[in-house]
This record gives C-alpha cells, structure tokens and sequence, in this order.
C-alpha cells in the first residue's frame, strides 16, 4: 500500500501529483495513458455504446489528471505603440477675424484650387449683352412680384459687391460701371457648377451670368441664372462698406477701391468726362481747333509761378516742364490759326491746397481779332454750356450757398470793388507817377488789414493784394472783375482808356479764380519792356517771374492781329458743377506725400 500523505489543501488530483512528484514515475503513467487510449479506440470500432464507454473515459482522464501541470507560456506581449497626441487644431476663423494676409492666402489657395480643377481664374473675354442700368430701364413697369420672363436670354458682367448663400440658394449684387443688379443661383438651375459657385466665389470678384429675368416677391428685379462664369478672381476683399474707406487721405491713395465702393465718386469723373467733352465740342462747332504744343519748355513763361525743372540727357539740357500753353499758341495764332486752343495738363512748383494742385487741367484758347469782351461773352457760353450738361438746372448747389449761373453775369472793375471794401479811399484817383502815391495806398491797405503790403513795389500791386484779401473770398456768384493794374498782367494790352491798367478780366465764383482773360498784348517793343521788368524781379528773387523769352518776341515781330485769349482751371470748375469740396475729389490721382 502507497504511504499517505497530508494533501496541503482539498486541490484536485494534479496538486496531488506536483505533492510527490519525486516518487511518481511518469513514464509509466504515460504508458498507461497510452495504453488506455488505444482500449478506447478498440471499444469504439467494435461498436460499444456510450453508456459503457463512459467508465473508460473516465479513467483515461484520471490518469492525464496525474501529470504535472506544465506552465503555461506566456505570450510576449505586444508593445504598444506610443500614440501621438493629437494636436487640438485651432477653431476655423471667420472672414472678419482672419487678417489681411490671411484673407489673401485663402483667396490664393482658391486660384489653384480652379486651376487644378481645370478652371481659368482669369478669363481672357466675355460679352454680356445687358448692363444693369439697361436692364431696369427695360423692365421697368414689367414683370409682378415672382414673376419671371422665361423667354429671356440675357447675359451681365461685374464684380461681387454682396454675396449671400443659403444652403441650396444663393443671392449676389452684381455691380457693372452703370449701376447694380440683383443675381439669383439656385442649385435646381446650377446643378454641379453650384457647389464650385459656393467654394470659389468672394466678394470682389468679376463673374458673368446668363438667365432669365424675374422679378422677386420683395419686388427686386432679379437675373435667374441658368450658368455662371468665373472671369476674374480677386486676391484681395473689398473694403468694409460703411468702414472699410472712410480715411480721406486713404480713398485718394487707393482710388480704385474708393470709385469701386463709392458711386458719388464715380458719378464725379463721369461727369468730369461729360463738361471737358462739351467744353470740345462748342469750341469745335465755333471753329476752333485743337492743336498740342510741347510740355517741356527751354525756359518757363506764359504765367507767373515756379516751375518744375529737369533736364534732358542726350541733348544736354536744362528744361522746365511747362508753366502755361499761352507762348506756343499766340506763336499759331501770328502762323495764320484764326482760333486755337489746347486743353492739357499743366505743372506748376507751388502748395497743395483744396484749392491748387502742382499738375492741374486747364484749357487755353485764342481768338484773332476779338478782345477781352468778346472773351466774357464765349466765358459765359462755354460754362453755361458745361453746367447743362451735367447739371438740372443753371441753379447749383455749392456747400451752403446756391449758386446761380444764369447769364449775364456781374461785371466789376478793381478799383470799384476794392472801394466797396475801403469806402474811404479810391486807387482810381492816385497819381501813379507821385511816389507819395504808393505811401498812401500802403497806409490805407495796412489800415483795412491787409498783411503784407509794406514790401510792394507800386500802387497796382497793393490794389491786388486789397483785392486777393479783402474782396475774392467773398465772391460767391459769378463776377467779372475786369481792368488789373499793369504791374501783375505782364502778357495784357494796354487799357485804351485807363492808364496804368490793361485789359484782362478774371471770372470767379464760391470764393475762387475760374477764368482768365486779356486783349492779347501785340505790341513787341511793349512786350519786351515787361519781360525785362519780370527778369528784373526774377534776379531780384522772385521764384515765380519769367526771363526774356527771345524766341516768342521774334514770331511777335512778325505781327499778331489783335487777339482776344482766355484761359479756364477745368478742375476748379468741375469742383463747382458737381458741389467738390477740393480739388482732390476731381483729380483721379492727386500728387500725394508718400504715406508714412
């Protein structure tokens, strides 16, 4: 008999075998196990049933119980790999709060985007066949609300000004050089180019559209798109509408956004473009004609006023860029030209101001055997003219005053209206070669408050710096201030009735000079008496006085006829048709200082 044992616990047979390990001979368990199993078999191909064979089983189990427990093999665990951290990524930016140059950036990656989409960004023609202005003059009183024209096949062009998308619907104002108009794309219509429409467009851009015409149930006349067409992506957005564009300094440095954004604006240059266009056409249908003459000059004359200088490399010259047309055309009008004129840009080294640019638009015109008179009777045609053209009535606005322009208008000689100003002495009635003359006007002019007049020369520029400060700024209606003292007219004929006066003539309204005039100087041996007494002042230091011009003297010793000649500021005068408040507003691009 085996030698009991204390089992260690109630364990299951195999402990008890791990228990004696030492003295159990497992090879002949293993041969048992064997031989059990090949009984088993045996029992089964002789066809034993399973109620008997349940004893054998029971001890093959018992025997493979006694073997020792081998451990189990732990399976090499798998390392894990180290999981990167997912970077949290920054919330999407709306439009408004993306920067400048990220706005840019996702406008660039939608360029490519088209284009890897087969897609021109920047198409090379397009034609519609409506502008927008057409389009509400051609269905004006047509269509009720949600009403469409199906039989419509229009096609418009323009850039986004709105752009509202609602899922499968979108709404774009589309704004052409006549006006705006409503443009509805609707994915039913679109179909695929929809989705691209949604993903590609921004305000700014230039698209064409072709549709029907409806009229929406709010009234709004409406192209129904049935296709649309990128023509030019935009890089960069518009401007805040109400305040994107309000830096006045910044509207004239970028005046293509300020004429994109602001109607007025381009209101302003289309009718700028409309007076200097019927300015033209008077003047041609009177037989005038319009002839260049050159902007660089050899040396300035024509005005009183500083010019540019330059100079021109190959030839080896010091030029001027020119002051005033007046030399060159009086030099065609002694050629056999009748009536001449040039309308042009000219440059002069002076301030900036509302009222003076260095490079401004002027047109200067001559007419041979007329004079200062006849001026102020074309002065009044041409302007009146302009005012028609642009204008509902002869009536305008400028700032707080009405303005009339209604013919004729007031004429007034210097001398009187300086003495409306100073009531107790009369210019008219000095002696101009008494020295005690020019001591008298000083004290009356310094009396008045006129700043400046203790270092003048004569009594005739004393009465102009009356007239410049006590009189023109309070000119608001049209007035003819006719008769200057010879002393600042260096170019004007003679007064045939008032010595030491010519005949010339300025034109001013709203407080500025517009127009002037002379009975043309014709007279050579004169003329070069006042140039001499202008280059006397010029060596003296004045900046603005003109040198002998021996070129323009020897064609005037050739004979000019009397001549009537007149010159006209466009700029300031389109300040006063379209109510500007400087002249920066009429000048496309003023000369500014580099911004900062």
């Amino acid at each position: 008999p085996r030698t009991a044992c204390v089992p260690c616990s109630p364990a299951p047979i195999r402990n008890l075998v791990a228990c004696h390990s030492t003295s159990v001979d497992l090879e002949e368990i293993e041969r048992q196990i064997k031989s059990k199993g090949d009984e088993i078999r045996k029992l089964k191909e002789d066809g034993i049933d399973k109620e008997s064979l349940g004893p054998h089983i029971a001890e093959l189990l018992a025997l493979k119980a006694q073997l020792p427990a081998e451990p189990k093999a732990e399976k090499p665990k798998k390392k894990k790999k180290p999981q990167k951290q997912k970077q949290k990524q920054p919330p999407k930016k709306k439009p408004e709060e993306m920067s400048e140059s990220e706005l840019r950036q996702v406008r660039l990656a939608k360029i490519e985007s088209m284009r890897e989409a087969g897609v021109e960004p920047f198409e090379y023609s397009y034609t519609p066949t409506r502008t927008a202005t057409q389009l509400l003059e051609e269905y004006d009183g047509r269509l009720e609300g949600g009403e469409e024209d199906e039989e419509a096949d229009v096609s418009v062009a323009g850039r986004i000004m709105t752009r509202r998308v609602f899922g499968k619907l979108a709404f774009f104002t589309l704004q052409d050089e006549t006006g705006q108009i409503q443009i509805q794309l609707d994915k039913n219509r679109l179909a695929d180019s929809f989705k691209d429409l949604k993903a590609w467009t921004d305000g700014g851009d230039i698209i064409g559209v072709r549709g029907t015409v409806r009229r929406t149930d709010k009234e709004e006349l409406t192209v129904y798109a049935t296709e649309w067409k990128m023509l030019t992506k935009a890089a960069m957005q518009l401007p805040d509408k109400f305040h994107g564009l309000q830096d006045i300094s910044k509207r004239y440095r970028s005046r293509h956004l300020d004429l994109i954004v602001n109607p007025d604006v381009r209101d302003t240059f289309r009718k700028r473009a409309t007076i200097t266009t019927k300015l033209r056409r008077i003047l041609d249908d009177q037989g005038f004609l319009e002839i260049e003459t050159p902007v660089l000059h050899s040396q300035s004359g024509g005005a009183e006023a500083k010019p540019f200088e330059t100079y021109h490399n190959s030839m080896d010259m010091e030029l001027t860029m020119r002051i005033a047309t007046e030399l060159h055309l009086k030099r065609l009008v002694i050629g056999g030209f009748n009536k001449v004129y040039e309308l042009g840009r000219i440059f002069r080294n002076e301030g900036i101001s509302t009222r003076h640019n260095p490079e401004f638009t002027s047109i200067e015109l001559y007419q041979a055997y007329a004079d200062y008179n006849d001026m102020m009777e074309l002065t009044e045609e041409l302007v009146c003219g302009m005012a028609e053209s642009v204008c509902d009535s002869l009536v305008i606005p400028y700032g707080e005053d009405m303005v009339s322009l209604e013919r004729p208008w007031r004429r007034v000689t210097m001398h009187d209206i300086v003495k409306e100003e100073i009531p107790d002495f009369d210019f008219a009635a000095l002696d101009q070669d008494d020295p005690e003359s020019l001591v008298a006007a000083k004290e009356a002019a310094s009396a008045a408050g006129v700043p400046g007049v203790l270092d003048l020369k004569s009594v005739g520029d004393v009465l102009n710096m009356c007239f410049e400060e006590l009189c023109e700024p309070k000119l608001i209606q049209p007035t003819f201030v006719i008769d200057y003292p010879v002393e600042v007219s260096p170019l004007a004929k003679p007064h045939r009735s008032k010595p030491g006066m010519v005949e010339r003539f300025e034109l001013f309204a709203t407080g500025r000079e517009l127009a002037n005039s002379f009975s043309e100087l014709t007279d050579p041996v004169d003329q070069r008496t006042r140039f001499e007494a202008q280059a006397e002042k010029k060596a003296a230091g004045d900046e603005e006085a003109c040198d002998v011009d021996e070129d323009f003297l020897s064609a005037l010793e050739q004979g000019m006829p009397p001549t009537g000649g007149l010159g006209i500021g466009i700029d300031r005068l389109v300040m006063l048709l379209t109510n500007s408040p400087s002249i920066r507003d009429v000048i496309a691009f003023p000369l500014l200082k580099p911004d900062a």
